[in-house]
């Protein structure tokens, strides 16, 4: 049997991230030949792989990196199957390496075929798939340009990264922040009027379903009914509907007996009131109409003004499962 000194194991190991025995084996079996034991290592990897290939890598660590300049950031996710591998520090550093790789890439392909150490990042995370014996993978690769990219990562399990339309005083507190946003509330799109007319007609037919079906069971209980909307988004609020509303507005003061004097008192506050209750669907999935995490008084939108003349152009999300 071929001797293999401590040296050899130990270069071998420091180059793989294997255990100690795994790589005296290796070179055990390659006849002390380095890089064949790397590909011996490397095939141990495949064949486990193989095997775990239906399991699903719902753990891991979400990270992200910017380029020297704040014009460029990518957010990915390396995934285990375990929370203890994940939470590994030789794991989380492994997916900053990946970061840091990925930034010069445009696509999950692209870095996916990229040199690690001589070999790619696929082959990489099969080789590791044998170190860990838990299935490694890329589940989301995500790449933001802009005039200035900033980030937020949440425990590492949630990660964010958001372009802003300039490089304004503070971009990085503003960047941040809406960053966080992102991570927390998890808009999918920037603003209402970016949703698909036949998505927004199908959801708001979905929701009046159920608020009705609620209904009936609180009717059957003797609790109060809750309201059921018409719309759910500002993108369906027409010139039209708004001034329906308006005048059903009057027609519900006049009916009331209030004087048609203090109407103008009354009316921005019940149309205000109007506009919430029909763009539910805004402030849940659209960033700029949600209310601020940091002030509730203000939504993004409101609260990107105060930084000037600056714009979210872009914003990505990332997570874990």
């Amino acid at each position: 049997m071929v001797k293999v000194s401590a040296a050899d194991v130990k270069k071998l190991r420091e180059a793989t991230g294997a255990g100690m025995m795994d790589c005296k084996k290796a070179l055990v079996e390659a006849e002390g030949n380095f890089d064949q034991a790397i590909d011996v290592l490397r095939k141990k990897g495949q064949k486990i792989a193989a095997k775990r290939a239906d399991r699903e890598s719902t753990e891991g660590v979400a990270v992200t990196k910017i380029n020297d300049s704040k014009t460029e950031g990518v957010a990915i996710v390396l995934a285990c199957e375990t929370d203890f591998v994940g939470k590994n520090e030789s794991f989380v550093a492994l997916g900053g390496q990946f970061a840091d790789i990925a930034l010069n890439y445009d696509s999950k392909e692209d870095f996916l075929a990229a040199d690690f150490g001589g070999m790619t990042v696929a082959e990489k995370l099969v080789e590791q798939t044998g170190v860990i014996g838990e299935k490694l993978d890329i589940t989301a690769f995500e790449k933001v340009k802009a005039d200035y990219v900033g980030a937020y990562t949440h425990i590492g399990k949630i990660a964010a990264l958001v372009g802003l339309s300039s490089n304004v005083d503070n971009a990085e507190v503003l960047a941040k922040d809406v960053a966080m946003q992102v991570a927390s509330m998890g808009a999918t799109t920037l603003s209402y009027k970016d949703f698909d007319p036949a998505y927004v007609a199908a959801e708001t037919e979905a929701r009046i379903a159920v608020i009705e079906k609620d209904n009936i069971e609180l009717g059957r209980l003797g609790k109060t009914l809750k309201n059921v909307p018409k719309f759910i988004s500002m993108s369906q609020l027409t010139d039209e509907v708004l001034a329906q509303a308006q005048e059903d507005a009057k027609a519900q003061l006049a009916a009331e007996g209030k004087p048609e004097k203090i109407w103008d008192k009354i009316l921005p506050g019940k149309m205000e009131r109007f506009i919430s209750d029909n763009t539910t669907l805004d402030t849940e999935q659209c960033l700029l109409d949600q209310s601020f995490i940091k002030d509730e008084k203000k939504n993004v939108a409101q609260y990107v003004k105060t930084y000037g003349d600056v714009e979210i152009s872009t914003f990505k999300r990332v997570t874990l499962g």
